[in-house]
């Protein structure tokens, strides 16, 4: 088991946010947080990367306690792609890539000819070969969440952890990034744990014939957890964002089934 949480509970003072939640990753799946704003998607994220540490119950990452791991030992099985982040510096793409390669060789340690392979095959696998020498600081918004994700490849951890990945994104740019993502869980074995606002991507890892649940987060309630087909529900939607919704069954142009989510309207403030 990569990932295991169980009856974790975190409070900001006397206020509930997670509650009493277990949950597993394992190589090959995906696992999808939802939830409306504030119900502890992010926070969930930092306490399994050991960013927050005074919660009850326990995270193991690959069998450790993370409040027992270095920061070092936790960087080479997790890698991160957080949900914003502002360039300070005009690194060179590649450079910026290359910053995930520490986590392997330590941080003062200079990279070598297999730092810059590993470096140019994340660049490659997220479409952004053409970028390497171009300053971090040029790019916009959606290219600056694929040069996060190749950094991520390049630590090469068992765990990916993404906060609102796509929220950049453009339809074409969205696609490739969750096509990338489908890619690394099935062919490689990578475990992924991302927090979404869209309810449609479990669906479509779902459709590619991928092992992926959805979890469906509250603040201050206990989560619900199950496939997406079983837990994204017209009930659950009116019930935990208060809109009406239909699931509707669609097919690509190869007849693969697969589901996606209508807003029909929203309901009264619940």
């Amino acid at each position: 088991m990569i990932l295991e949480i169980r009856s974790l509970t975190f409070s900001f003072g006397d206020a509930p946010l997670l509650n009493d939640l277990s949950l597993t990753v394992d190589r090959g799946e995906i696992v999808c947080l939802l939830g409306p704003n504030g119900s502890g998607k992010s926070t969930l994220l930092d306490c399994t990367l050991g960013f927050h540490r005074s919660f009850s119950g326990s995270v193991t990452l690959c069998g450790k306690n993370v409040l027992s791991c270095s920061r070092a030992e936790l960087a080479r099985q997790a890698a991160y792609v957080p949900q914003s982040h502002t360039p300070a510096f005009p690194y060179t793409v590649r450079e910026v890539v290359l910053m995930g390669r520490t986590a392997q060789g330590g941080l003062f340690g200079a990279p070598g000819k297999a730092d810059y392979e590993h470096c140019d095959a994340a660049l490659e696998r997220v479409g952004l070969a053409s970028f390497a020498e171009r300053p971090y600081t040029s790019l916009s918004g959606g290219e600056l969440k694929l040069v996060l994700l190749a950094r991520a490849l390049a630590q090469q951890t068992p765990l990916i952890v993404l906060d609102e990945p796509t929220s950049s994104l453009d339809f074409k740019n969205e696609l490739m990034f969750l096509d990338t993502l489908a890619d690394l869980a099935k062919n490689d074995g990578l475990a992924v744990l991302m927090a979404t606002h869209a309810l449609n991507h479990p669906f479509y890892f779902e459709s590619k014939g991928l092992p992926v649940r959805a979890v469906m987060l509250r603040k201050g309630q206990s989560a619900r957890c199950g496939t997406p087909g079983a837990l994204l529900t017209a009930q659950t939607l009116l019930e935990v964002y208060g809109v009406r919704a239909a699931i509707l069954d669609v097919a690509d142009e190869a007849g693969t089934p697969a589901k996606t989510i209508a807003v029909l309207g929203s309901e009264q403030r619940m």
